[in-house]
């Protein structure tokens, strides 16, 4: 095994991510054979890629967020509030769908600044801060709406234009908007001096205290970036599943959180792979799609999403201890 990863081919690309790669084509020939080939089929990916697109964007999110140290479980319901808020306001108040996205993006960004100012400047637990910001999201798309669902405009309607984000007939152009976001997230955060702080921080937060560095900026940054992709990421919800109902959004924070610890990022922090997300994301939507082939409920998904989490968490932590 030490062999494999000293060969400088998986030492470039990366041993964790070409076992990630392995997993997923292993998944996806398992779940064919299983289905008697009924799995197989473009249809069958093209929905497995709807589900990955607003997830993926959850993950890339919280994957800043996780680099730092802090973890945020807000994600969820915050997406559901930016579509909630955002779709209310298209079809009760007659808002063009080009002001409902920025919207979206900005009631996202709005809570990302909230969380991200009260952990690093009023040094509030991430954790405490993400119940109560999941609390509010939910309340506050609740009250905005009358407890009401919402439906965005049908692809035919006025304003469907945006249901061509996510697929143009059968090409997926929603897969092209997220690895080109992936991209950059990978620049900001391997390239830059904003990401070069963010790793910094979760390795020793101290240590960039002492050498003065401005750790209260960075350390808020991260949830910003959360937060502008969370409400991305609501507008590919909206345009892959149409309706959005209030007090939702809860089980997607895990699903979320398991992309990311499985591509790679240590929940310690200091340590994130941006690529590595991308195929763990990859790896959930295609559990969930594969279940729901097979005939099962997605409790079954939630259950194997926990195993799946825990396995990530032990692994990161057995690797540091052997490290240390």
């Amino acid at each position: 095994m030490e062999k494999i990863k000293q060969n400088p081919f998986v030492k470039k690309v990366g041993f964790n991510r070409i076992v990630l790669c392995f997993v997923l084509i292993l998944m996806y020939g398992l779940f064919c054979v299983l289905t008697q080939g009924k799995f197989a089929g473009m249809q069958r990916i093209l929905s497995a890629l709807n589900y990955a697109y607003f997830l993926g964007f959850l993950s890339l999110g919280v994957t800043f967020v996780i680099a730092t140290g802090g973890i945020d479980f807000s994600i969820g319901p915050v997406m559901f509030c930016c579509a909630l808020v955002s779709g209310y306001s298209l079809t009760a108040h007659g808002v063009p769908m080009g002001a409902a996205i920025v919207i979206s993006i900005f009631v996202g960004l709005a809570f990302g600044l909230f969380n991200g100012y009260l952990v690093a400047y009023w040094s509030v637990p991430s954790f405490i801060t993400s119940m109560a910001s999941m609390n509010i999201a939910k309340g506050l798309a609740s009250v905005f709406t009358k407890t009401q669902s919402v439906s965005w405009p049908q692809a035919t309607a006025e304003g469907g234009w945006y249901r061509s984000l996510i697929k143009v007939g059968d090409i997926p152009v929603g897969l092209f908007i997220f690895l080109a976001v992936a991209i950059v997230c990978a620049i900001i955060l391997n390239k830059t001096k904003i990401g070069r702080y963010i790793l910094s921080l979760g390795s020793n937060k101290e240590a960039v205290r002492l050498s003065g560095v401005d750790v209260k900026k960075w350390e808020m940054i991260s949830y910003i970036i959360c937060g502008l992709l969370v409400g991305i990421g609501a507008i590919f919800y909206v345009a892959a599943y149409t309706t959005v109902q209030p007090g939702y959004g809860d089980q997607y924070n895990n699903e979320a959180i398991a992309g990311c610890v499985m591509g790679g990022t240590s929940m310690a922090g200091g340590l994130a792979s941006i690529s590595g997300t991308v195929i763990g994301v990859f790896i959930i939507a295609l559990l969930q799609e594969g279940i729901l082939a097979l005939g099962f409920t997605k409790d079954y998904q939630l259950i194997i999403t926990g195993v799946i989490v825990i396995a990530a968490v032990f692994s990161d932590v057995v690797a540091r201890r052997r490290k240390n």
